[in-house]
């Protein structure tokens, strides 16, 4: 009773302010009207089901679990009292994934006459009685919610071909999507690299297939004793795992689209089973290489049997419509070189490479459609020509969804690079390996994924859009999870929510709940872009510092005395100046709340004239990656940006006041990318000594060179190496100097990297 007045007093007094506020509910819905009052939930509220209701008494477990686990509340599931405050789930109310959200003071009521709808609506039931951090009793604010999606593919791709995640792990992305309210999960499975399903006819698919020694020296000389060969890395899913992932995700309402690709990316099949190729010499080993490989299955019919075969397999996994069969990146050289490939063309009457590669996938489609599924591709499917049933898959910007829905295809939107999930969240050091360029939290929040150039009926076949998650360069399921999440959440919030609904400064705002959320559950996801750093230049005796993170998402704030930063400490508005030894303490928040635990920063001699190769700018910008060293086997490694089409960093505006001497951690790494003939673009300056040298140039990459570091030593090691050496000439000069820093060697291989760079300036100086 005490408590219940305790609470009642409480949402009393908060009741004018944070009770009017929109629902903290992600993705956003469709309609929230507050109302007075509030729903006091404890661990004597009761959840209600319909009687004989299976899939309604599902939706209850789920939302009894959840609040038990991120509450500690342990809810009864059956009929209240008349005087007990309950859950109740109904069916009386709209159809599908449409729910209606009645928050009272005695009841809350979650009503759809569909499975899905009444799922989601115990979700974001859920989500209310999490918008504040902490367990025991909550307060939600009454209230009416109206929703529906926005979009019917609401989906997020998973490519477990590059590396291998395990059965728990997708579940677990399964289960974060349907928090999400997302509902199709793409499952790329095979590709160059891997072929990770289970196929019985073909078991040499698996056992060759899905297992590679990764790329580097590191690896080459890592011997299972075993075998007494190098370890292989890898992995499969069983057919009988198959079906326990397709029945767990069932239960969440997503469906799962397997994707078989063809008729390129398929170096791993073909070192499987050689005849399926078109190349004179096939593959021998499945490859760690990552990039666009030149391996196409043949246009044999014995080929044709195989994927019919696999296929046959597949569907009887999948229950969904759809099953992906890739299409892109298939490069025709040998298509063009074969003879047996060019005698088809000529039986056949095709013209071009092509045009063969449209008659290809419109045979695999012809398979799909008797054994009663639809074809979906990647948007070149659409350069050969294929049936009106087929869907296209829009990944080369916008361009391939507009042709499709103009042509009378069903489309989903997912362009890179904003719906391209491995792309880095933040340009912080910390941020986990993957491609260069950034794509923040707010510009996939921005994306819209209706093309303007669609008029109405056209806009009717774009079904909805997805997130992908290409994984050659996240190695292990905390990366893969870092990469998705939050961004995960702007997608589905544009997925769901409408159009005109859509604000970035509410979903900002209701950014920390979900974070919440997610550490409630113990779910991983990506600080780093919230977490706050600095990047510090010398300015006279002392420092400039300029703190960032959080970028267009919270608010920084700071202290200069060792204190922990709070939502009251000193807003930081623009660089300011601090003495050497200053120790700033900074954490970022929205609406009081801390987005990422507090940093503690260094203001010293070296940080200040301390670089970390994302700190650097790439000369050119041509293929820019955030790759991680092949080395140790174990442990941490090294993380390098670098553009592999021109690896050559600059160190804008260095301050060469008093400095004499330069360290510069460098780093090699295997040059593992398939790029065809672009790899004749690379130049490097010749070498001097057989190991090679790290050239530093002053004023431009085209300037006098002011130190030259033998990379000799570095060759011992295959982790990182600092190198040091005088700079010429550069002592007591004074103002900011752009250095260039490249390397000279003769080939590619091994790639030579910049770890960070420390000007260091003389005792003289006093820093």
């Amino acid at each position: 009773m005490i408590r219940s007045l305790l609470l009642a007093t409480a949402a009393a007094a908060m009741f004018a302010g944070t009770a009017l506020a929109a629902a903290p509910i992600v993705p956003a819905p469709v309609s929230d009207t507050p109302r007075e009052g509030a729903f006091q939930l404890d661990a004597r509220t009761v959840i209600s089901v319909p009687a004989n209701d299976a899939q309604a008494l599902a939706s209850a477990r789920y939302l009894a679990d959840l609040l038990e686990r991120s509450r500690g509340l342990k809810l009864a599931i059956r009929a209240p009292k008349a005087d007990e405050r309950a859950i109740v789930l109904s069916r009386q109310g709209p159809a599908g994934e449409a729910y209606k959200l009645d928050v009272g003071v005695q009841r809350i009521t979650i009503a759809s006459a569909g499975d899905a709808g009444l799922f989601y609506g115990a979700v974001s039931a859920w989500q209310l009685a999490t918008a504040e951090l902490g367990k025991g009793p909550a307060v939600l604010w009454a209230r009416q919610i109206d929703d529906a999606p926005r979009f019917g593919w609401r989906g997020v791709m998973l490519d477990s071909a590059r590396h291998f995640q395990s059965v728990d792990y997708v579940k677990g992305l399964i289960d974060r999507m349907a928090l999400a309210k997302l509902n199709t999960l793409h499952w790329h499975l095979t590709d160059d690299q891997g072929w990770r399903l289970e196929i019985r006819k073909y078991p040499k698919l698996t056992e060759v297939g899905a297992w590679r020694v990764p790329a580097g020296p590191a690896a080459a000389a890592d011997i299972d004793p075993k075998t007494g060969k190098p370890r292989v890395i890898g992995g499969y899913y069983t057919q009988d795992q198959v079906r326990e992932i397709v029945a767990y995700a069932a239960d969440r309402h997503v469906t799962i689209v397997p994707e078989i690709e063809t008729p390129g990316h398929a170096h791993a099949p073909i070192v499987a089973y050689p005849q399926l190729g078109s190349a004179a010499t096939p593959p021998t080993a499945t490859s760690s290489d990552w990039g666009v490989f030149p391996y196409l299955y043949n246009v044999d019919e014995q080929t044709f049997a195989f994927l019919d075969d696999v296929l046959t397999e597949v569907v009887a996994l999948f229950p969904g419509t759809y099953v992906h069969v890739g299409g892109d990146e298939a490069v025709k050289d040998q298509w063009k070189t074969n003879p047996a490939v060019q005698a088809r063309m000529k039986e056949l009457h095709i013209a071009s490479e092509r045009q063969l590669q449209g008659w290809f996938i419109s045979r695999v489609e012809q398979m799909l459609h008797a054994k009663g599924r639809r074809l979906i591709g990647w948007d070149e499917i659409l350069e050969g020509g294929v049936a009106e049933t087929a869907t296209v898959t829009s990944w080369r910007g916008i361009d391939g969804a507009i042709i499709a829905a103009k042509l009378g295809h069903d489309t989903i939107l997912s362009p890179e690079p904003m719906m391209y999930l491995n792309y880095r969240q933040s340009a912080a050091p910390d941020e986990p390996p993957g491609r260069g360029g950034v794509v923040t939290l707010k510009d996939v929040y921005d994306y819209e994924p209706m093309p303007a150039a669609l008029n109405p009926d056209e806009q009717r076949h774009v079904l909805g859009m997805q997130g992908n998650i290409w994984t050659e360069h996240a190695r292990t399921e905390e990366r893969v999870s870092k990469m998705l999440f939050p961004r995960v959440a702007a997608v589905a919030e544009t997925a769901w929510s409408p159009a005109a609904n859509k604000d970035w400064k509410g979903f900002a705002d209701r950014l920390p709940a979900e974070l919440g959320r997610y550490r409630a559950l113990g779910l991983t996801f990506d600080e780093t872009p919230l977490k706050v750093r600095a990047l510090s230049t010398p300015q006279g005796d002392g420092a400039r510092v300029t703190l960032l993170g959080a970028e267009q998402v919270g608010e920084i704030r700071y202290t200069l005395d060792g204190s922990a930063p709070g939502a009251g400490s000193t807003l930081y508005s623009q660089p300011f100046t601090a003495p050497l030894g200053t120790q700033v303490r900074a954490q970022a928040f929205r609406g009081g709340q801390p987005l990422a635990a507090a940093s503690d920063i260094a203001v010293d001699a070296r940080s200040i004239r301390t670089r970390a190769s994302q700190e650097l700018k790439a000369c050119t910008g041509a293929l820019v990656l955030n790759l991680e060293d092949d080395a140790p086997i174990q442990g941490e490694r090294a993380r390098f940006l670098v553009d592999i089409l021109s690896p050559c960093w600059l160190y804008e505006g260095a301050d060469l006041t008093g400095v004499s001497e330069v360290e510069v951690a460098v780093g090699q790494i295997p040059f593992n990318f398939q790029i065809g003939k672009d790899i004749e673009k690379i130049k490097f300056h010749p070498p001097a000594t057989p190991e090679g040298e790290l050239e530093i140039r002053q004023g431009s990459c085209q300037g006098a060179v002011v130190a030259t570091l033998p990379l000799a030593p570095a060759t011992r090691s295959q982790g990182v190496t600092v190198l040091k050496g005088k700079i010429a000439g550069a002592a007591g000069a004074a103002g900011p100097q752009d250095l260039c820093f490249t390397f000279t060697q003769k080939a590619v291989e091994p790639m030579w990297v910049v770890d960070r760079v420390t000007l260091v300036a003389g005792a003289a100086d006093g820093r």
